[in-house]
């Protein structure tokens, strides 16, 4: 028998939706609704983590017994708990949506193990009062890249919801890709997400826009009692030092997504966490060349706004928003105006930090900012493979002069062959500056190799990589899945067996649909 250690905080202490009808409708005054999956026809378990499920308390034979299957499909209710989906709004690509909420999310309870709370929640198992005009459901296309993406991403370093498991519902789901009028069904999968909770920016939006200061208050109370303890202060200033712990872990997430190359792509307040960690994996995708302008999101390719190059200023732009909905609880501009001033000057200190470790640089110096600005500009002016750059970076050695060092890293170039004698000689001038600067460092070659390997990835989830293991699923076939969920749990490890999957972009995949851009369909 399957054992969960049960903690229905969330559901016991704050107001739940009193109506349980399940239909879309706006929801007041309550935190969250009751919601049960819909059953599915056939689930089957196509993967699942040992490591999350060691996290939360579950062993490895847990993951193939029955009681696994029906709970983290959604077929049974595990005893002792009451599923429910959040009541939350937000901002999306700009603009106020209104009343948001877990459209296709259903919370199964939080459960308690080595004294940390998490929350476990399928994404995908069917509709909630939140759904609007959508059917709650998720295809195994999405699930794919969920279930991947979010393990690929803790492995990374990067803050992270996780996932426990990936199931086929059995069920068929009609969907759109392209939002071009061309529906189509696809199987139904069911995606079991584990986070300390799913609180977002837009929870606190939701009760500030409707002026309801009583369940504002008491969600913040909530928030910062259970997943903020060590705040030992009141009033004003325990809700400014929430502020502060929250804009302080968003810097860090972001700047831990452009290291690896990471392009969220939809960074909506309703998508951002009060944790900051990573949630919400839809339109997302990796650098393959470093473009700052690129997005994965159809949605936003006219105007850009969540590009990669664009991420701090939204992470800003998204926790002003945050700073307005605590406002009524804070009651005072200024110091809330003192964090987010800090947050550019904060996130620059830390971005050449970030960029220091991944060129090599112990030793900080002035002259770091001048060659960073100089290489970014140049990775900017020809196609260049960000994760094949950095990663290769390490193998320049000290005593390489400017044309030996470019060839170390020439595999990273998508178009080499095409390029002027003027880049050619931007790229050498650059190189001769960094061999001198490597040579002020106190570490040796190899030394530096084995420190800049450990904050630059050899392998990522490229676009690529898994639209064929989507493919291959579509026909039932998930071996590489599984080679790819084990070659994702160690990134900067060489790997020579895997080499394969370091490398470019292959041509058939710049333009092709879920390479290069995708939509929030899912």
């Amino acid at each position: 028998m399957m054992k969960l250690y049960i903690k229905n905080n969330f559901t016991t202490e704050l107001p739940a939706d009193p109506n349980q009808v399940n239909v879309p409708r706006q929801v007041h005054e309550a935190c969250y609704s009751y919601a049960f999956p819909k059953k599915p026809s056939n689930p089957s378990l196509i993967h699942a983590s040992e490591e999350v499920a060691n996290v939360i308390g579950l062993s490895p034979e847990d993951i193939h017994s029955a009681d696994f299957l029906n709970t983290f499909s959604g077929s049974t209710i595990y005893p002792g708990t009451k599923p429910y989906a959040l009541a939350y709004a937000g901002h999306q690509f700009g603009n106020w949506a209104g009343q948001l909420g877990d459209g296709r999310a259903i919370n199964l309870t939080e459960v308690v193990h080595e004294n940390k709370t998490y929350t476990l929640q399928l994404k995908g198992a069917g509709p909630t009062p939140y759904s609007r005009t959508a059917d709650g459901f998720a295809v195994l296309r999405s699930s794919i890249r969920e279930h991947l993406c979010a393990e690929a991403m803790h492995y990374l370093g990067v803050p992270t919801t996780r996932s426990l498991s990936l199931m086929l519902s059995g069920d068929q789901v009609l969907r759109d890709v392209l939002y071009n009028g061309n529906p189509a069904y696809e199987k139904g999968a069911v995606v079991c997400r584990v986070a300390p909770s799913f609180i977002r920016f837009g929870s606190f939006e939701l009760f500030a826009s409707r002026e309801d200061h009583v369940n504002l208050k008491l969600l913040a109370d909530f928030t910062i009692k259970h997943h903020f303890s060590h705040i030992q202060k009141e009033g004003v200033e325990k809700y400014l030092a929430f502020f502060q712990e929250v804009t302080q872990t968003t810097l860090k997430m972001i700047v831990e997504w452009q290291r690896v190359g990471f392009v969220h792509g939809v960074m909506n307040t309703d998508n951002m966490s009060i944790h900051g960690i990573t949630i919400d994996y839809g339109p997302y995708g990796w650098l393959e060349d470093y473009n700052p302008s690129w997005t994965p999101n159809t949605t936003d390719s006219q105007h850009k706004r969540y590009r990669f190059g664009n991420q701090p200023e939204i992470a800003l732009w998204n926790l002003y928003q945050l700073a307005n909905a605590l406002y009524p609880l804070i009651k005072e501009a200024k110091p809330l105006e003192t964090i987010l001033d800090a947050f550019s000057s904060e996130y620059e200190k830390e971005y050449l930090d970030m960029m220091r470790d991944k060129l090599g640089f112990q030793i900080k110096k002035e002259q770091d900012i001048a060659l960073i600005q100089s290489l970014t500009q140049l990775l900017e002016k020809v196609e260049t493979d960000m994760t094949i750059f950095f990663r290769n970076l390490s193998s320049v050695t000290k005593s390489d002069a400017g044309i030996t060092a470019f060839n170390t890293i020439k595999d990273a170039f998508y178009t080499e062959k095409d390029w002027d004698e003027t880049i050619l000689k931007d790229w050498q001038d650059w190189f001769e500056k960094y061999s001198l600067r490597i040579n002020e460092e106190t570490l040796s070659d190899p030394e530096r190799k084995e420190q800049m390997n450990k904050v630059n990835p050899k392998y990522v989830l490229r676009n690529y990589m898994a639209q064929l293991c989507i493919d291959d699923a579509d026909k039932g076939d998930y071996s590489l899945l599984n080679e790819l969920f084990e070659m994702l749990k160690n990134p900067y490890d060489e790997q020579p067996n895997l080499q394969k999957w370091f490398a470019k972009r292959p041509d058939w995949a710049r333009d092709k649909v879920g390479c290069s851009m995708l939509s929030c369909s899912s």
